[in-house]
């Protein structure tokens, strides 16, 4: 089914499938995040280099400022984002703690 703009949307179905298809596309970046959040650990020497602060606060910065630009609440960008990076840092400080333990 070819994308359709929000007005040219004339029924909820149409309003589904284009969030269905967005929820995708989500999907399949937020995967390929993780691809290079699963590299990330594999560089660092120990689970106290999860978490750098002046970077989470960087990438926070960037996705409050590219919300706000896209007319979307740059609050709404940001409690996503601390949520998705607070995950990969749990992520990165168990793996690079089984990398410690086994090593």
């Amino acid at each position: 089914m070819a994308q359709k703009k929000p007005e040219d949307c004339t029924s909820m179905d149409h309003v589904r499938a284009e969030i269905d298809r967005i929820d995708n596309a989500l999907v399949d970046l937020v995967a390929e995040r993780f691809t290079y959040v699963d590299r990330a650990w594999k560089l660092k020497d120990s689970p106290d280099q999860a978490v750098v602060p002046w970077r989470i606060q960087q990438v926070v910065d960037k996705v409050k400022a590219r919300a706000g630009d896209r007319g979307l609440p740059p609050e709404l960008a940001e409690s996503i984002w601390r949520q998705m990076i607070g995950w990969f840092i749990q992520y990165e400080e168990e793996k690079l703690q089984e990398s410690a333990d086994d090593g």
